[in-house]
């Protein structure tokens, strides 16, 4: 290590060399077709596709009883839980709609074309029943303690839920993977990401001449790191009494801005929507061609809704309800809202603009210049909404980690503070090293997860899908009482 260097720049210049081993294992491409196409997407693209047919495109023909759950049709609040059907999906989106939709939005079509956009929006419909099936699993297994608290997730569907299939040892392995993989990807994957990208968008926009700030991505994320705790250490009900907030208003405040550059530019909208489909289907000078294209769409539409990953059904197994079903209607909004609506409004902002062609900007840089080449000052609103976005997702992974790591050391506080103090640790991390490296190390860890997720999710499917129909025959054919 050379000690001349910076501290951000030491930092990084250690994780690269782990970066790239995590990427060599976690991303093994075979070259087929004259493409390298990574084996873990495909696994999570035919997991997708195979659950949609499954359930009957429950996706769409689900979307209506979804809403009025949410609104609280359904609300008993004499049932099991700890926060209501809302809160649950603010907290779930809070740890979906964020840089994913932003940066990583920025980086598909930079590296795979307008196309990507296309795949996007096909991977997150797709992903609507993933959500649906994992969600639905996490409120069905999850374990109330004693003291009313939650505790439910892949960790508990896997072990309890395979056990009833006669798969005990897997179960109890698969479950046991889960946790682990779900810990470091907590400490490692969103929350570096977001404490990066948070870092980057201030500094184009508040510090570009500012020396003082050059290389202080350590100092950023220590201050990033002390908000991050104070909320953190509350648990589920202070999370989402935050996320149910903060979510719903920069989201919105976002869209409007999205929308306002779209108006701007309703006579190149068409043009847009046309580069998209060609560029989906005839794909010119991307890397791999159609594969190529798609491979970057699904990868990104899968970190940013996180189906078939599994860490959504985590805060959805706190949901006040007693109908398991119920709670994976709700979830199967998720990959709508945050996908298909705001990656495609964030797609079509680069994309007319003609931001994805600029060399050498990548990220959230890249979305900043988009939205700045019609609003000028949208840096600094992007900034706040790039800081908000990131504690939001920060305090929700903060919350999944900590249910994973109970899960394999046990309740305890000290344990459990333990791990709060290394979640914060890594977020002064994340801020200090460069983008590809938390890239290449936060997608290792986030798509490990899928691995024993969806194992577990083809040997449950038929438990939910028998648990749908009763649901079905019970309330959908019925007015809410």
């Amino acid at each position: 290590m050379d000690f001349t260097l910076s501290l951000d720049s030491q930092i990084d210049q250690l994780l690269s060399p782990v970066a790239e081993f995590l990427t060599s294992i976690i991303f093994y491409a075979p070259n087929l077709f004259g493409v390298d196409i990574p084996l873990i997407v495909v696994w999570l693209i035919c997991a997708s596709v195979f659950f949609s047919f499954y359930f009957k495109f429950l996706n769409f023909t689900g979307f209506k009883h979804a809403i009025k759950v949410v609104k609280g049709d359904y609300t008993d609040k004499n049932d099991p839980g700890e926060v209501s059907h809302f809160q649950a999906l603010t907290t779930a989106l809070s740890g979906t709609v964020g840089l994913g939709n932003i940066a990583g939005v920025a980086i598909a079509v930079s590296i795979g074309g307008p196309g990507a956009t296309f795949w996007m929006i096909v991977a997150g419909l797709l992903g609507m029943a993933t959500k649906f099936l994992e969600c639905s699993l996490g409120v069905k297994y999850r374990v109330i303690d004693k003291d009313g608290r939650v505790h439910g997730g892949p960790m508990y569907y896997l072990r309890d839920g395979l056990k009833e299939r006669g798969f005990v040892k897997s179960g109890k392995t698969l479950a046991m993977f889960f946790a682990i993989c779900c810990v470091v990807a907590s400490l490692c994957g969103s929350n570096m990401l977001q404490s990066n990208q948070a870092y980057q968008q201030f500094m184009v926009a508040f510090a570009a001449d500012d020396s003082f700030w050059i290389g202080k991505g350590w100092l950023f994320g220590t201050l990033l790191a002390i908000v991050i705790g104070t909320v953190i250490i509350g648990g589920i009900k202070s999370i989402a009494k935050v996320t149910s907030t903060v979510v719903p208003a920069m989201a919105l405040t976002y869209l409007c801005a999205s929308v306002f550059i779209l108006l701007n530019h309703w006579q190149d909208i068409p043009t847009a929507f046309g580069l998209i489909i060609q560029g989906a289907f005839n794909p010119e000078g991307v890397t791999g061609g159609l594969i190529g294209v798609m491979i970057q769409g699904f990868k990104r539409a899968t970190f940013s809704s996180e189906a078939g990953v599994g860490a959504a059904s985590i805060a959805h197994a706190a949901a006040t309800t007693k109908e398991p079903i119920r709670e994976g209607y709700v979830a199967l909004i998720e990959p709508f809202i945050d996908t298909v609506v705001i990656c495609t409004l964030t797609a079509l902002v680069i994309v007319i603009s003609g931001s994805y062609q600029s060399a050498n900007v990548d990220g959230v840089a890249l979305t900043s210049q988009a939205f700045e080449s019609v609003i000028w000052w949208f840096p600094y609103l992007l900034s706040i909404a790039v800081l908000l976005f990131a504690i939001s997702t920060m305090i929700s992974w903060a919350y999944y980690g900590s249910i994973a790591w109970e899960y394999i050391v046990g309740e305890s506080k000290m344990m459990g503070m333990l791990y709060k103090v290394v979640f914060c640790l890594f977020t002064i991390i994340g801020a200090s090293i460069s983008l590809q490296s938390v890239i290449d190390i936060s997608d290792s860890m986030f798509f490990s997860m899928a691995i024993a997720n969806i194992v577990g999710l083809y040997l449950l499917a038929p438990i939910v899908k028998r648990d749908l129909l009763q649901y079905q025959a019970k309330y959908t054919n019925k007015k809410p009482t």
